[in-house]
């Protein structure tokens, strides 16, 4: 367990998951060196913005709608859905200091560039977009934390989707995608509680995915483990 948090006026948030894990190659290495900055989505930790000042997406991204994806594991899904979505920007939020080199590089070779890039914990954007300005979020394969004494750490838990719903426009789409049958049911249990409303409720649309849909490497690593997708849709109200 770490704490999130740096600076002194900083709320103290535990963070549970993995910062780093292998070495990184030289490529990455130079992927955050000389492409992570430019793809800021403005001053987002305590430590330039210790007032909280909400964010200008307006100035960052121009007059086009926001997403917003939480936790994109290697990215393919973010830049799938920034090539297949040009009209739109992105943001995605990844702590995981590999995973967002690996992001980094898959940028660089689909050559896109509506989206921008949060390497640390969710809940520090949460602080600084402004209310209601996101149209779209995604939830794919977070961490399941399976042991139940450690189901508090899950994502879906009223200490995250409170801000998540704060932050998504009045009918935002939020997605949600898990292999874990009990993450399905927190997560049927915990987001209608913070304002949103389940759609795509028929029992076959939970095992089909979304159009625009790219499986990610968790997905095809469960799939050969045996493990079903489980695809949830929500409306915030």
């Amino acid at each position: 367990m770490t704490s999130s948090n740096k600076h002194p006026g900083a709320p103290w948030r535990n963070f549970y998951g993995r910062l780093k894990g292998k070495t990184l190659r030289p490529a990455q290495e130079t992927y955050l060196d000389e492409d992570l900055v430019a793809l800021s989505p403005g001053p987002v930790d305590w430590e330039v913005n210790p007032d909280r000042v909400p964010l200008d997406l307006r100035a960052r991204f121009g007059e086009v709608p926001v997403w917003l994806e939480v936790g994109f594991g290697g990215g393919e899904h973010l830049v799938h859905q920034a090539a297949t979505h040009p009209q739109v920007a992105i943001i995605g939020c990844e702590p995981f200091i590999n995973g967002v080199a690996m992001l980094l590089g898959k940028i660089r070779a689909a050559g896109v560039s509506n989206l921008a890039v949060y390497p640390g914990d969710a809940r520090n954007i949460f602080d600084v977009l402004p209310d209601g300005s996101v149209q779209k979020a995604f939830l794919l394969y977070p961490d399941p934390w399976p042991k139940t004494r450690h189901h508090r750490r899950r994502f879906v838990t009223q200490e995250h989707l409170v801000p998540l719903a704060r932050v998504l426009a009045p009918g935002a789409e939020f997605r949600v995608a898990t292999d874990i049958p009990d993450y399905v049911r927190q997560t049927l249990a915990e987001v209608p509680k913070a304002g949103f409303t389940r759609v795509r409720c028929a029992a076959e649309d939970l095992h089909r995915a979304w159009e625009d849909w790219l499986p990610t490497r968790y997905e095809k690593k469960a799939l050969r483990e045996g493990r079903v997708p489980h695809y949830l849709t929500f409306r915030r109200g």
